[in-house]
């Protein structure tokens, strides 16, 4: 597996929220940190489609809709959707 080489800011995603089952095993209040190098667990169809975004806010990028250091991202499933808040900060 490839290595995170730090870069950017330091990203950590917490599931806020679970309408339905995370067929990734992924559980309200779990936290964890999510890269551009490393999606850390997060099943493909979810990193796939937030990946844009990701990279974008990792990398010090902002969206019109977006406020602060903190954004919100839902997976792609419509029956079961899952939602992460993304949040970063400078590295150390």
């Amino acid at each position: 597996m490839a290595k995170d080489p730090g870069v950017g800011y330091r990203v950590v995603a917490t599931v806020v929220r679970i309408q339905g089952h995370c067929g990734a095993g992924l559980h309200e209040g779990d936290t964890f940190a999510i890269s551009c190098h490393d999606p850390n667990g997060l099943c493909g169809f979810f990193y796939h489609s937030i990946f844009p975004d990701l990279q974008t806010f990792q990398f010090g990028g902002t969206m019109p809709w977006w406020q602060g250091d903190a954004i919100e991202v839902t997976c792609p499933d419509p029956d079961n959707p899952v939602t992460l808040r993304l949040e970063r900060s400078q590295r150390e």
